[in-house]
């Protein structure tokens, strides 16, 4: 795939797109959801850019801008977007290939809501599946 070159990936969903920016960059694998405008900010679109091109060249990051969640699966994570009066999450897999988004969905409450855990775990087990054959 040439860098900046978007696709669809037609054995998931019409949601699911692959993002390369360039060959030294992890491509970044929608499963479900954007980050654009409406509904987050220009600001927090900016962040949420920032921090994702952070991980697809190769960094780490922690609190307070990601944690780990187990619960979902391996490698599996949790960006976190302040916004001017929500807070977004990003879920998130690093494979050895690629950044892979499970879900983006605003927080409403201290607890993680079961669906989003619930649907990035169903989507991350359809991409392994499609992945494998």
């Amino acid at each position: 795939m040439q860098a900046g070159v978007m696709r669809g990936v037609d054995s998931m969903s019409k949601m699911t797109y692959i993002s390369v920016v360039s060959p030294a960059h992890k491509p970044l694998v929608w499963l479900s959801g954007e980050v654009k405008t409406p509904p987050f900010s220009a600001e927090a679109r900016i962040q949420a850019g920032y921090l994702l091109r952070m991980l697809q060249s190769g960094a780490t990051l922690t609190l307070p801008h990601s944690r780990p969640m187990p619960v979902v699966g391996a490698r599996c994570h949790e960006l976190r977007i302040q916004d001017e009066n929500r807070t977004w999450r990003v879920m998130y897999r690093v494979d050895a290939d690629a950044i892979v988004i499970a879900d983006v969905f605003a927080k409403t409450s201290q607890t993680t809501p079961a669906t989003a855990i619930k649907n990035s775990q169903r989507r991350l087990r359809a991409y392994d599946d499609a992945a494998k054959g």
